[in-house]
């Protein structure tokens, strides 16, 4: 008989079968899902972080109504208790008629009405978060909440809790991101305004792509995290352009250029210091000035020479529940002298651009995925691991060195490699390995 071991791939072994042949077994929505303790903080209903309920509150000012069995509100209760936004949270229990019939359908409106009775101040905006059941019924929300809108006087702004669409073309996390933003009103625009779009929370305060914005004379940055109200909310709207942070943004930004007329410019997060400056070059082409990043590049560039160093050979596994792609934070730390071992990440055809790349340098580096059935024969000590990277990784390897790298302000650019680079350094001096 076999040891039933989980499956496994090698990064070599992905490239040869190409983006058009990944594993059915890198794809959760081809196979049952497994919820382990690795998976549990970032892919269950209790997920930690920014899901599509507690990113729906990023409005300033905005409540939310929550449809749904009693199930989804239970977990809801926990984690809007955990993240200090409890008293923005409201709910409405369906029971088996509304199941069935649709019933709720024609109380939302007063629901809200109970609601803002209770509000010592009126909220800007309501939103109304939907769970599965309205997606099984096919609710045209859009319409619903319109007509709530139109009772009550306050906008009245759905979306979507709908695991069902989370493989499809609109995810929930993604029309969330959309969501957030609709209720900005076109303006005249300001050309030395943009907005930082992608993420529910600011940049690290010491990115330096705020002070090489300001030195292309852009002298206002907008980020939705930073609004202090409803007002400045609104100011949004009158920026040049938007710069995407994260790609599950586009679909907000195609929205704002249709309906704002503001048009957008995508970067990568990246942890590669020579691409974070051949990325901050192109930024500048494309804007018609130069970029002078010199300082900052021979700071990252310093500490990875000082990492090379002290670093090499640590070994490494990368999961999926931290500030980054996997496999671009892989290539990264392999380029640094890191040997990482593992990677327990879903895969997507975008991720072969790095992985060409890390075949080159680590072909023998296995791939797993954290939501694969086979994940419950995994067991410390199929590797040998001195740094973990990602909440979820921790789970695989309890002893070694924990780097969880998943805090809600958001790393980026050169800062962000320094701070990630300084995170490890020092945790793996705490244990006395480097």
């Amino acid at each position: 008989m076999k040891p039933l071991i989980p499956y496994s791939i090698t990064i070599e072994e992905l490239a040869q079968l190409g983006s058009a042949n990944i594993p059915k077994e890198l794809i959760s929505s081809s196979h049952l899902i497994y919820n382990s303790p690795a998976a549990l903080a970032f892919n269950s209903p209790g997920a930690q972080g920014f899901g599509v309920k507690r990113a729906g509150l990023a409005i300033p000012g905005s409540i939310m109504l929550l449809i749904g069995p009693g199930c989804c509100g239970r977990n809801t209760t926990i984690l809007s208790e955990m993240g200090g936004y409890s008293e923005r949270f409201f709910y409405y229990q369906m029971d088996e008629t509304d199941i069935v019939t649709g019933r709720h359908l024609r109380k939302i409106a007063s629901a809200i009405e109970e609601i803002l009775a209770t509000q010592t101040v009126c909220p800007s905006v309501v939103m109304v978060c939907m769970t599965c059941v309205d997606a099984l019924l096919g609710t045209d929300m859009e319409q619903v909440c319109k007509k709530a809108t139109q009772k009550i006087g306050v906008p009245v702004v759905p979306c979507y809790m709908y695991a069902l669409t989370r493989e499809g073309r609109k995810p929930p996390m993604v029309d969330v991101r959309r969501a957030v933003y609709s209720l900005l009103e076109k303006q005249t625009r300001n050309r030395r305004t943009v907005n930082l779009i992608g993420y529910f929370s600011p940049l690290q305060d010491d990115c330096e792509l705020y002070e090489l914005l300001k030195n292309m004379g852009i002298h206002t940055i907008h980020e939705l995290a930073r609004c202090k109200d409803y007002d400045s909310y609104k100011t949004l709207s009158q920026a040049n352009f938007n710069i995407i942070l994260h790609p599950e943004a586009r679909l907000a930004a195609q929205d704002m250029q249709e309906r704002l007329g503001i048009p957008s410019i995508e970067l990568t997060r990246l942890y590669q210091v020579a691409k974070i400056h051949t990325q901050y070059q192109a930024l500048g082409r494309t804007l018609g000035v130069s970029v002078e990043d010199t300082a900052w590049w021979e700071q990252a560039k310093e500490i990875v020479s000082e990492i090379k160093q002290r670093c090499a050979g640590i070994r490494v596994s990368i999961g999926e529940m931290q500030n980054g792609n996997a496999y671009e934070m892989a290539l990264a730390l392999t380029k640094y002298g890191f040997a990482v071992k593992e990677i327990f990440a879903n895969i997507s055809e975008n991720d072969y651009v790095y992985i060409r790349h890390l075949t080159e340098l680590t072909p023998l580096t296995k791939v797993y995925s954290n939501l694969s059935p086979s994940m419950i024969y995994y067991e410390d000590g199929h590797e040998h691991i001195d740094v973990t990277i990602g909440k979820d990784c921790s789970y695989y390897h309890p002893h070694a060195v924990h780097v969880h790298w998943d805090e809600d302000i958001q790393p980026f650019g050169y800062a962000g490699v320094i701070s990630l680079l300084k995170r490890i350094q020092f945790s793996l001096r705490e244990r006395n390995i480097a």
